[in-house]
């Protein structure tokens, strides 16, 4: 058997023992399966920027790489666990949106897993990542068929992904996505829909700040000066050089931001 591939995506943090429990369950069915922690600092609880985020790294691994995702508040409740396919690699996540950029965007089959022979038992009502999902993907890792876990669905939940608005004759709203490590904040506008501000003047307001300054890297900016970015996820973002523009600007994940371009 070719070796599998997995990956592993959670609010888990790096304390604790949730990662470690749901290596272990994996490895003591898969024993050969290679795992790789895409992230476990998802914010607690936040479902729509663990999708953003999944929804960017996911596209980099090889087909047949296998997918967990575990950012789960609904945990213990009737939301469902489901296996997805799409794009020649597996998924296995609670059906509560953080597979929602693909659900939308990818053509997909997608099951309910309600084949209990293939959970950890006892299952907790507050760790489903260890109990449901880790022990799903590793004998999906080990060639169990994916219809084997329970019946197709078409009823998977997509919410609506950060939609940009247009609000005038040249002005657009958005909101801000994510907040990386070092500050930078992710805006929804596709840098690529926004191409005219590498040459045209534009105002992109967000908290109490208009940003007027395009750069094309870091330090074609100041010090401490503010500026918009194309950043690696395809998206306008708004950074201070070397510095932290969510700190600067007091905002966070979800704050507004709206431009307008000349």
């Amino acid at each position: 058997m070719a070796r599998a591939l997995l990956t592993l995506t959670t609010d888990f943090g790096a304390s604790g023992y949730f990662t470690g429990a749901m290596k272990g369950v994996i490895k003591s069915i898969a024993p050969g399966a290679e795992i790789v922690d895409i992230t476990h600092e998802i914010p607690p609880y936040r479902i729509e920027e663990a999708a953003f985020i999944f929804d960017r790294a996911w596209r980099c691994f090889p087909g047949k790489t296998i997918h967990v995702v575990v950012v789960d508040p609904g945990v213990g409740t009737s939301r469902r666990p489901i296996l997805v396919q799409a794009a020649g690699q597996s998924f296995v996540a609670p059906d509560n949106g953080v597979l929602g950029a693909i659900l939308s965007r990818e053509k997909c089959a997608v099951r309910e897993i309600t084949a209990a022979r293939y959970f950890r038992q006892p299952v907790s009502q507050t760790f489903h990542g260890r109990d449901v999902f880790a022990p799903a993907a590793a004998y999906l890792a080990k060639g169990t068929p994916a219809a084997r876990f329970g019946p197709k669905i078409g009823d998977a939940f997509r919410p609506a992904l950060a939609a940009v608005q247009r609000t005038g004759k040249r002005t657009w709203s958005g909101c801000v996505l994510q907040i990386d490590r070092f500050g930078n904040l992710i805006t929804s506008l596709p840098a690529a829909d926004f191409a005219r501000i590498k040459e045209n003047p534009f105002e992109l307001a967000v908290g109490l700040e208009r940003v007027t300054l395009f750069a094309a890297n870091y330090e074609q900016a100041a010090p401490g000066e503010l500026f918009a970015i194309e950043g690696s996820a395809g998206m306008l973002e708004v950074s201070v050089n070397r510095g932290s523009a969510a700190a600067l600007l007091k905002v966070g994940t979800g704050a507004p931001v709206e431009i307008t371009v000349w």
